[in-house]
């Protein structure tokens, strides 16, 4: 039987069609266009090339965006002062800031500078915490767009196996706590797992967010695994896709999979923050 490919393009195509029309009514309802403000530190090629893609998801939908480009010596204050304007503009309704940063940057403290009701990537401590916990919060876009494409190829969650290959703190950790949270049991893994082609076997789904091309290997794999490629690596994912394929039931193509789904929830979001924010006031 051939796996089933799942396709996020496609879906996050009429995701769009639907956030369309909320961004529509929104506007007419008060007035309003939800805005996406993305920050970028530094000169980095690929990030550029994805903030031009969130840009054009924006345009797309109906909604605004707003690029803020510093230089590549900025340093961790000066981003938190663009942030705090950012919090403090009206027209504002979503804040990213682009990773990876520049090394002096300490990441995690920029990231819980952007005010809850803003992170529309879903990368604070606090969302991550209320996330943790079933309370209402942002989540990671990339990790609430693999279980968006999970739940749409209605792949089974309760009681497998999941393992997250990867613990960032906006992918590794927010996806094994969103499976943990849809009755998955789940295993992380990491640079520091001992025996680890012998833990990826035991997947029955897996997740493979550790950010290295064609690093897993189909002899690694159980037949009938549901592989979720999260990586993108100059047109690579991080699994050996074309030997992988064979062994799955379903798999997300890169590109194609699991990108678009990141993009397409970051606007979702955006816009769920700009309903919440313009209702209030």
């Amino acid at each position: 039987m051939e796996p089933t490919v799942m396709d996020g393009k496609l879906l996050a195509k009429s995701i769009r069609i639907e956030l369309k029309k909320r961004a529509s009514a929104l506007a007419v309802r008060t007035g309003k266009i939800p805005m996406l403000a993305t920050i970028m530190a530094g000169n980095n090629p690929d990030s550029l090339m994805y903030i031009e893609m969130k840009a054009k998801n924006c345009a797309a939908v109906g909604i605004e965006s707003k690029k803020i480009f510093l230089p590549e010596d900025a340093n961790t204050q000066s981003v938190i002062e663009i942030i705090r304007s950012l919090n403090s503009d009206p027209l504002v309704t979503g804040i990213l800031l682009q990773h990876p940063t520049p090394p002096q940057i300490d990441v995690q403290a920029c990231f819980d500078a952007i005010a809850k009701e803003k992170d529309a990537d879903g990368v604070t401590s606090a969302s991550f915490g209320a996330m943790s916990f079933k309370r209402e919060a942002f989540v990671s876009a990339t990790a609430l767009g693999i279980m968006k494409l999970l739940a749409h190829y209605r792949i089974e969650t309760a009681g497998r196996h999941a393992v997250v290959l990867g613990r960032s703190p906006i992918l590794g950790k927010p996806a094994a706590m969103l499976l943990l949270n849809a009755d998955a049991t789940v295993t992380v893994c990491h640079t520091k797992t001992k025996n680890l082609p012998e833990m990826v076997k035991q997947a029955d789904i897996l997740v493979a967010a550790v950010g290295r091309p064609r690093f897993v290997q189909a002899q690694w794999l159980k037949p009938g695994v549901v592989l979720v490629d999260a990586g993108y690596n100059e047109g690579a994912g991080d699994a050996d896709l074309d030997n992988c394929i064979p062994l799955c039931s379903a798999y997300t193509p890169v590109p194609g999979g699991v990108g678009p789904m990141t993009r397409v929830t970051l606007i979702g979001q955006t816009i769920e923050a700009a309903e919440k924010l313009f209702n209030e006031n």
